[in-house]
């Protein structure tokens, strides 16, 4: 029987971008906060930018036992080399058994690097993680309290779980909305370990001149309400539907993967394995079939109303409330309904 280093903390990277956390590690502190249990370990956060250390109560707020802070001129702006060489020396330092970062285009960026230094394992868009054991059959060797890295695979036709048993850190990035954000407990707080990196200007070879930040134009998850619609839909004029009924309902618009393809609505709308992922108090599902792909990103609302012609759809599997009908016919008279009893 083989056991990991259970001294290894589990570490989570804090992403921010000009003193503002993101939100994905807000919400990888909920889960890290269960698996550093299981494990019986410190919560630990990486936090590197400059001038930031005022992030790090809010990081113990959130459930970070610890902040491993890196402060430099040189890290204001995010590039690839000097993150990953922060990350680097920190790693070999301090030896982590677990490092978890969000799937967003920085953490898809950094993670890939920093494995590659490290010669060790990532599994990329997780949308689960938990702890268990691993028996290799033809020896017989139990490794135990590994951390399995669960993620759709073959277009999200089945979930594959991925462990890394004899090389260390098992990293893996999680991808955003899928884990709940935590609730702040202004008790907490965070043991704060500074950290001195020494980088060069050498360590950028960029230049950044000018920075120019497209705001995403919803916050599907922050959304109460969000009315989505599919292909079912039929055009991008006839969309002009679930924008009156999320309107009506104070909710947000929103849309499959094959509905943005067809240029019916902004990327920014779509929910789903490739969007976001959402937990809304009610989740109107119009003209949308209902593939796992979608699933994967709404099947956690607490009600879920769908309207289909074909009585068979998958989403009527998931559904609270089922309507069978032509959207073109059912979506009016729910407008209307909504509309006079407001």
């Amino acid at each position: 029987m083989i056991d990991v280093n259970t001294a290894g903390e589990v570490w989570i990277f804090a992403e921010q971008r000009d003193g503002q956390l993101a939100d994905t590690p807000l919400e990888l502190l909920s889960k890290g906060r269960e698996l550093a249990g299981k494990l019986g370990v410190k919560l630990a956060t990486v936090l590197m930018g400059r001038n930031v250390a005022g992030l790090c109560e809010k990081l113990g707020h959130y459930g970070a036992d610890k902040v491993y802070l890196v402060e430099d001129a040189l890290l204001e702006h995010y590039q690839t080399n000097p993150y990953a060489k922060v990350m680097d020396e920190l790693v070999h330092k301090y030896r982590p058994q677990i490092v978890l970062y969000g799937a967003t285009p920085v953490g898809r960026d950094l993670a890939p690097r920093i494995a590659s230094n490290l010669k060790a394992g990532l599994t990329a868009d997780c949308t689960d993680l938990q702890i268990g054991d691993h028996e290799i059959k033809k020896t017989g060797e139990v490794y135990k309290n590994l951390l399995f890295q669960i993620r759709p695979a073959f277009g999200g036709n089945i979930i594959a779980t991925i462990i890394n048993y004899d090389r260390w850190p098992q990293m893996a990035t999680v991808r955003e909305g899928v884990m709940p954000m935590p609730e702040p407990d202004t008790t907490r707080k965070a043991e704060v370990v500074r950290e001195k990196v020494v980088l060069k200007p050498a360590d950028l070879p960029i230049e950044i001149l000018r920075q120019e930040i497209r705001e995403r134009k919803v916050n599907l998850k922050a959304s109460r309400v969000i009315v989505a619609g599919g292909a079912g839909v039929g055009s991008k004029e006839n969309f002009k539907l679930i924008y009156d009924l999320a309107h009506c309902l104070g909710g947000a618009p929103a849309a499959t993967r094959a509905a943005v393809d067809l240029g019916y609505i902004d990327r920014d709308h779509q929910v789903g394995q490739t969007g976001t992922t959402v937990r809304p108090s009610l989740y109107v599902a119009v003209g949308i079939s209902g593939a796992i792909q979608h699933q994967a990103g709404m099947s956690e609302s607490k009600k879920i109303i769908a309207i289909n012609n074909d009585p068979e759809a998958p989403i009527f599997n998931l559904a609270h409330y089922k309507i069978v009908g032509d959207l073109n016919e059912v979506v009016p008279m729910l407008i209307k309904a909504v509309r006079e009893k407001v």
